[in-house]
């Protein structure tokens, strides 16, 4: 396993340009696989987890045409049928969670799908039941193959009807609209994800001949259609990593610019780091993060401390509230961290407390920071990443801290984060890669 040595008390200057989205590259390229013609994605990131989906869909059988820095060609004109039945495939399925996203475009192309649990981040209970549920509102059946430890389903012909999901899951929206281009008849989806990156797909579905409307509400209805033809389409930039280079630059009392962030797809991202007292600029297309010595925590009207927390899109994103939480130990005041979604993301915060953070962790959803306004410098410590943002959270931490610290397991952080230490050290950071 590699590790990151990180000198911190290094101040950042220049520019950076967040990498293509993470997120939106899992789904998209899911959806390659429902057209036997070309599809070609630009911006895509350059990072483990986007690579591994890569390899498996040329396991799979899709033809893979690397056209230049970021950008593919697939063609899924000839699945191998054969490899989608195989262990090599279910193993490889089990390495990644976005593969998950492989069964709506799989179902509707070929009528049946095998599939092992995904795995991905550690970081609580991520239940499936939106995903498969959907499959059954259109018609297909599943169930455990205790011998495969895999599950079978089956939909030759899926029919389209309205259905109210029991949480707006954004893998789960995607799948479901994946599986539902080409049902018979019309598919209506209540409670609806609405991210950028589902409404990109949207976009992506029907430039390749499907009919959805409602894009970037809750309410979508998918008019079915007998086939999809090839198109191209470029990722937005990752809306994660622009709020973790904002983090890192107020943390470390730097002015940045950060390059062509959509600003219009960030949503309350940078009015979240407002309400910490970060001072953003916005000029064009571009974020500018001045130095500040002081960055004070708003409080709501009442007086009551703030509470930061993560909701379904037009909320916050729960993939920030690590970074939000490492920006606030410098802060001057306090704040709640209420992570909701997932019970485990918090625990890392004991990797805080060594390094003299003052964090009241409540419980697994909730912490209290109390910040430090730069009275005391975070001190390094030996950490080791559990999952991406988590790692990121840690690399943001260790880069404000007074003398050297080690994160262990990064390739979480290459999960996510596309050559993260030579773009920071450009900028000023010191990093080492030690393998």
């Amino acid at each position: 396993m590699a590790s990151f040595i990180v000198e911190g008390g290094h101040k950042l200057h220049g520019a950076i340009t967040p990498q293509g989205a993470k997120n939106e590259a899992l789904q998209v390229l899911c959806a390659v696989l429902l057209t036997k013609e070309t599809v070609v994605i630009d911006n895509l990131p350059d990072i483990l987890d986007v690579n591994n989906l890569i390899d498996l869909l040329a396991s799979m059988g899709v033809t893979v045409e690397r056209l230049a820095k970021g950008k593919c060609a697939f063609t899924a004109a000839n699945l191998d049928l054969a490899y989608l039945r195989s262990q090599d495939f279910l193993k490889k399925c089990n390495k990644l969670r976005g593969s998950v996203m492989l069964i709506g475009p799989l179902l509707a192309r070929l009528g049946e799908v095998i599939y092992a649990k995904p795995g991905g981040d550690k970081i609580g209970r991520r239940r499936l039941d939106t995903h498969f549920q959907g499959m059954v509102n259109l018609g297909a059946t599943f169930r455990y193959d205790s011998d495969l430890k895999a599950y079978r389903f089956e939909g030759r012909h899926l029919k389209g009807r309205y259905m109210l999901l029991d949480e707006a899951s954004v893998t789960g929206t995607a799948n479901i609209v994946m599986a539902s281009v080409m049902a018979e008849g019309t598919t209506t989806i209540y409670n609806a994800a609405c991210e950028p990156y589902v409404q990109q797909l949207c976009r992506m579905l029907n430039n390749m001949g499907a009919k959805i409307s409602g894009v970037g509400s809750n309410l979508l209805t998918i008019e079915g259609v007998h086939g999809l033809h090839g198109t191209q389409h470029t990722l937005l930039p990752d809306m994660i990593e622009v709020g973790s280079f904002i983090g890192m630059a107020a943390i470390t009392g730097s002015e940045l610019r950060i390059c062509k962030v959509g600003y219009k797809d960030l949503g309350i991202i940078p009015d979240a780091f407002r309400r910490l007292g970060i001072r953003i600029d916005v000029d064009g297309d571009d974020i500018i993060i001045p130095a500040q010595d002081h960055y004070q925590i708003e409080s709501f009207l009442d007086g009551s401390i703030l509470t930061v927390a993560d909701a379904p899109w037009p909320g916050l994103t729960p993939d920030l509230l690590s970074v939000i939480l490492v920006v606030a130990t410098q802060a001057r005041g306090s704040v709640l961290i209420h992570q909701k979604m997932f019970e485990s993301r918090l625990f890392f915060v004991d990797n805080l407390l060594s390094m003299g953070a003052q964090i009241i962790l409540c419980d697994p959803h909730r912490a209290v920071v109390i910040g430090h306004d730069r009275t005391r410098q975070l001190k390094h410590n030996n950490m080791t990443s559990p999952d991406i943002r988590a790692g990121i959270a840690m690399l943001i931490a260790a880069m404000s801290a007074e003398g050297t610290s080690r994160i262990d397991h990064i390739d979480q952080i290459d999960r996510g984060y596309e050559d993260i230490e030579h773009r920071l050290n450009a900028i000023g950071a010191h990093i080492t890669r030690e393998e």
